[in-house]
């Protein structure tokens, strides 16, 4: 799938102020279910191509307006918060209007090179908050003492232990514990992410977790 370069804009790409006018802001805006006339793949790429060519404002109104809402709720399903599910929607749009001549529609729809581009942003977001967590615990680690002898042996036995136990688990289960637990990642993107349904997905984690518990009682 194409993948869009989310580095830094220059001037040259930023959004006018009379763009900005015409699309407001996503706020308080509901999800639209359905359109009375939904656009074409063909038509919302071409909206993309007018954007890259002239910088039609009217384009990216067009699409602000259509995808901004899709984009918001595609994230909240991905257990983001209302809030920052709007700000990275937004996000996501701009980055649309700076980045749109590297869009190809031979190689990705406007709906795939769009919602790429939001979960690519949601991933970012994720790893950051996860850095400053490892920088936090790196801190408070520091004010700790040393680890005694007995309690490192437990540890190390606890570690074997769960993967002795990983083990056990068929591929396609552990597959998707290790996306889920190890990653962090929600079970609609493994879901994507794997091309399975999302009730698979749920089902097969349930069964892995269910043998865990078996194998590792004392520890869980």
């Amino acid at each position: 799938m194409q993948v869009v370069d989310q580095s830094d804009s220059t001037e040259a790409g930023a959004l006018p102020s009379a763009t900005l006018a015409k699309v407001g802001t996503l706020h308080d805006r509901p999800i639209p279910s359905a359109l009375k006339a939904a656009p074409t793949p063909a038509e919302l790429a071409s909206l993309i191509e007018a954007i890259a060519s002239h910088r039609d404002p009217d384009a990216f109104a067009a699409l602000f307006d259509y995808f901004a809402p899709r984009v918001k709720g595609f994230l909240m399903r991905g257990s983001t918060s209302p809030a920052a599910a709007e700000e990275l929607a937004q996000e996501a749009l701009l980055t649309v209007w700076r980045k749109a001549e590297q869009f190809d529609r031979s190689r990705a729809g406007a709906s795939a090179w769009i919602f790429t581009i939001a979960r690519n942003l949601r991933i970012d977001v994720a790893r950051r908050e996860q850095r400053g967590r490892l920088l936090d615990l790196e801190a408070g680690d520091e004010a700790e003492p040393p680890a005694q002898p007995d309690s490192m042996l437990l540890t190390g036995e606890r570690e074997q232990r769960v993967h002795a136990a990983l083990a056990h688990l068929s591929d396609d289960q552990l597959r998707v514990v290790r996306l889920s637990f190890f990653e962090g990642k929600p079970h609609s993107d493994i879901a994507d992410e794997l091309e399975l349904p999302l009730g698979t997905v749920k089902s097969r984690i349930r069964l892995a977790m269910n043998r865990l518990r078996e194998l590792l009682g004392d520890l869980t």
